[in-house]
């Protein structure tokens, strides 16, 4: 069990630079940010901290840059935002190794707020290296990470700085992520199942490995099924295969215990493309010159029931090509239905990445339990790996 920041004696906050490694990659267009999820997420933590004095010293990384510094990867576009939903001034601190920089935040108010340049810029973050975690360390009085979306990175930021810097905690994004996932897996409300979907087998292989012994059924969405089909010995027209996988296909289906639900069918069409005209066919029936980008009716509604009749329910990755309507309509349908899972009674955790942006897309975010913030994160977790930015946080 992890130590956490409501853990800590709120009374000596006051006046103590807080260290918070947040997840602000968020998408930027022209130097606007156009989407302030991971923002909005970090809000509680720094809420809190702000409200019992502390001086809030918040990184992130931010893009990819490569070879240093990179103005198109500043992250000072993300100090406008962060303003407007906090209702107080940020600053800006875009040389966090400069001579001046540990006094910069020792001179913020109580309650003040500093965003430091991207973590990314400075040589050393993505390999962990401890001198830079050291200098890191050395702008806080105590470490929290509320980062759950970067934890899977052994970085100076993520991992490196804990070691330098106590107390380290988790914040209460990371506290909830691991709470949730944590549970789900652990701790499940049967039936328990999971709702698989996305391109390729190969990412998931692991993860339906991990989950097999402890789910009820593992229901298989997206271009993936199409490879555990061709295992099967049917014919999958121009749809995504990944041959090199099929002889682990093969033996996952053999060793599931009949765990693993297949679609019935498909929505096909002789290429991807918004409007297309589409047909629908059963799994045996796919003919060459056509791919599948989606589940069929029969199985979402297959899917549904399943869904609605569990007591936990873990989702990762879409049904269908859901960024190209109509191939959008599994996504959408296993969203309703989790959300309607919800209201039954069941924990609903829905793992990241693409099936966040659909559960969003939907405007159902807040009809289901969780949402993860973390796509490769929550993906690892699930597969029981450990997390290095977890793992370098103290223990209670």
């Amino acid at each position: 069990m992890k130590r956490t920041l409501a853990s800590l004696d709120p009374t000596r906050l006051d006046g103590q630079r807080a260290l918070v490694r947040v997840d602000f990659n968020c998408p930027v267009k022209d130097g606007v940010v156009t989407d302030d999820t991971r923002i909005r997420a970090s809000l509680p933590t720094i809420r809190y901290l702000r409200e019992r004095g502390a001086r809030v010293v918040l990184f992130s990384h931010f893009g990819r840059p490569k070879g240093g510094p990179d103005p198109k990867y500043s992250i000072k576009p993300c100090v406008r935002p962060l303003e407007t939903l906090l209702g107080v001034p940020v600053s800006f601190l875009d040389n966090p190794l400069g001579d001046d920089a540990v006094a910069a935040t020792r001179r913020l108010p109580r309650g003040g707020i500093v965003l430091l340049e991207n973590t990314r810029f400075f040589p050393g973050e993505e390999t962990n290296d401890a001198d830079l975690a050291r200098r890191f360390a050395a702008l806080g009085d105590l470490y929290v990470n509320d980062a759950f979306g970067s934890a899977h990175r052994a970085h100076a930021s993520t991992a490196g700085v804990a070691q330098f810097l106590k107390p380290a905690v988790s914040g209460f994004l990371m506290e909830s992520e691991l709470k949730y996932l944590g549970e789900a897996v652990d701790r499940p409300k049967r039936p328990f199942i999971a709702v698989l979907g996305g391109a390729k087998i190969s990412g998931k292989i692991d993860l339906i490995e991990a989950l097999l012994p402890k789910v009820d059924q593992i229901l298989i969405g997206g271009a993936m099924a199409c490879t555990f089909f061709r295992a099967m010995g049917l014919q999958t027209g121009n749809s995504l295969v990944e041959t090199d996988r099929l002889d682990v296909a093969k033996a996952l289906l053999e060793k599931s215990g009949g765990k693993l639900i297949l679609p019935r069918g498909g929505v096909i069409a002789p290429e991807l493309k918004e409007g297309i005209t589409t047909l629908t066919v059963p799994r045996e029936s796919i003919p060459p010159g056509f791919a599948v980008f989606d589940i069929d009716p029969a199985t979402m509604k297959d899917f549904a029931e399943r869904i609605k009749s569990a007591g936990t329910v873990v989702w990762n990755g879409p049904m269908g090509v859901f960024e190209t309507p109509p191939f959008d309509q599994g996504t959408r349908g296993v969203a309703q239905a989790m959300a309607e899972a919800t209201e039954r009674g069941a924990v609903t955790v829905v793992g990241g990445g693409d099936s966040a942006a659909a559960v969003a897309q939907a405007g159902l975010a807040d009809k289901v339990t969780h949402v993860s913030t973390g796509g490769g994160a929550s993906l690892e977790f699930l597969e029981g790996r450990a997390l290095p930015g977890v793992a370098a946080l103290d223990e209670v």
